[in-house]
């Protein structure tokens, strides 16, 4: 390892309790100096956290945020102008919610499926009474990497009413349904794809989600998919980024979902961590090299060796001892030195629909003139006091006992005493009524908890009297 450097900027790792660790120290093999770690512990952790990024004096904090903590962090990174981010508050905007990734979509004319956003229930009521369906319904807000489970499609209007009654998703987020053969994942770092795969949907389904019965396959992923997604991580200006994309039965290709946060592979990360440590001190580290297409090789591995093979370098083309071939390259994707943004693109000011809907704000003031289509459901200049509001389901304000909360978790099937006491006690009442409300992935970390269990325990919270 080589000496430390006093050159360097001082790393930081963001962890936040209850929530999977996506980056480790490990992932950076080779800094020659100590990476600090900073752990946000929810609740009122904000100016403790704050304090302790400032006392260890670090200048680059990496790691993604959940969309429970996305509001928060944007304070947080205020208060800490010297502080890079990495990846940007920006660049995580469409990280919150599939509302976000359409604002951004707009923004940039980037091609995405038919959507409707609706604020209010009656609107998205007397929209669904002259739609055409079938319609997809899916719950805005929140991480994409809980299956399909909060994706529906509904094929008539009494179906379409039935699930808004059911879920009470806030806002009502609907698109066209696009017939798709797959959609394809496509991964980027520095806007250079490192892996793309096909998700397949069973023969006769059409949600392509893996956890659903769907498959992966590697190869020949088209060029046009992995334009989009290099079209898209430009755009958001990532570091690194990755894409969900549609490809309809006439081969035309939209963007799904796009985000910072996506469930990247181990040697991914590695890679990752490369790209970054050349970002932040060329003077130490070569600029990485990424074999376009690998993924279609590394695809055929079985993923258990690739889990042991996590530190794979890089290199320039070479011959093959095998078959003498020169391994391909096409200088379509250089990998690109992104230039540090300052200055926010996304201030939660404008464009924190979610929470700030029906406050004393002039929509003029919140929707550029592009976005000015989205069913809103108020009218331009009008000025909408919190009190002007009818009370909805979804802003009704309702207070879950701890008994309340632990009987609902011991009522279901395979979930005992122990582990209701576990879930309650890691998380608290409040942040688990949370957590089943927007981001049931924040339970996964709790002992014993398995995605069955849990699966089940969403069920039957979306059923439950306690969330009306």
């Amino acid at each position: 390892m080589p000496s430390p450097n006093k050159s360097l900027p001082t790393l930081g790792l963001l962890y936040l309790d209850h929530v999977l660790r996506f980056f480790d120290v490990s992932n950076f093999k080779g800094w020659p100096n100590k990476i600090e770690k900073v752990t946000y512990h929810w609740g009122n952790d904000k100016q403790r956290f704050i304090n302790e990024v400032k006392r260890k004096k670090i200048d680059v904090l990496i790691g993604n945020i959940p969309a429970t903590a996305y509001e928060t962090f944007r304070e947080i990174a205020r208060a800490l102008p010297e502080v890079r981010f990495i990846p940007s508050m920006d660049t995580q905007f469409c990280n919150k919610s599939k509302e976000n990734v359409t604002h951004f979509c707009r923004k940039y004319d980037l091609s995405a499926p038919n959507t409707h956003i609706f604020y209010e229930p009656k609107q998205a009521i007397e929209y669904f009474k002259t739609a055409t369906f079938p319609k997809i319904i899916k719950r805005s807000y929140g991480p994409s990497n809980y299956g399909g489970y909060f994706v529906h499609k509904v094929d008539s209007f009494e179906e379409a009413l039935a699930l808004h009654n059911k879920r009470k998703y806030y806002p009502t987020y609907v698109q066209d349904f696009v017939p798709m053969k797959a959609d394809i994942r496509v991964m980027v770092i520095g806007h250079q794809p490192v892996c793309a795969f096909w998700r397949r949907p069973p023969e006769g389904e059409w949600l392509t989600n893996t956890s659903q019965g769907g498959s992966m396959d590697y190869q020949d992923v088209p060029d046009e998919a992995l334009q989009l997604a290099v079209a898209t991580s430009k755009a958001a200006k990532a570091e690194y980024w990755a894409c969900d994309i549609a490809v309809s039965q006439d081969d035309q290709y939209s963007i799904l979902e796009c985000a910072t946060a996506f469930a990247a592979f181990p040697y991914i990360r590695d890679w990752i961590g490369q790209y970054l440590m050349w970002q932040l001190a060329p003077q130490l580290f070569k600029k990485p090299h990424f074999l376009h297409r690998n993924w279609e090789e590394l695809g055929k591995m079985d993923s258990s060796i690739l889990r042991v093979m996590r530190h794979i370098t890089f290199g320039r083309p070479c011959y093959s001892t095998d078959t003498g071939e020169l391994s391909p390259y096409d200088s379509t994707y250089p990998l690109l030195h992104s230039p540090e943004v300052r200055g926010e693109e996304w201030p939660s000011e404008l464009w924190n629909f979610q929470d700030n809907y029906g406050k004393s704000v002039t929509v003029l003031d919140m929707i550029e003139p592009e976005m000015e289509h989205l069913d809103t459901g108020i009218e331009d200049n009008e000025v909408l006091p919190l009190e002007s509001l009818e009370p909805t389901a979804q802003h009704t304000k309702f207070s879950i006992t701890h008994d309340e909360l632990f009987n609902f978790l011991v009522s279901i099937k395979g979930v005992g005493r122990n582990l209701a006491n576990d879930i309650i006690s890691s998380l608290g009442v409040e942040a688990t009524v949370h957590a089943l409300n927007h981001d049931p992935s924040q339970l996964t970390n709790i002992r014993n908890l398995k995605q069955k269990k849990l699966t089940r325990i969403v069920d039957k919270w979306s059923e439950s009297e306690l969330t009306t």
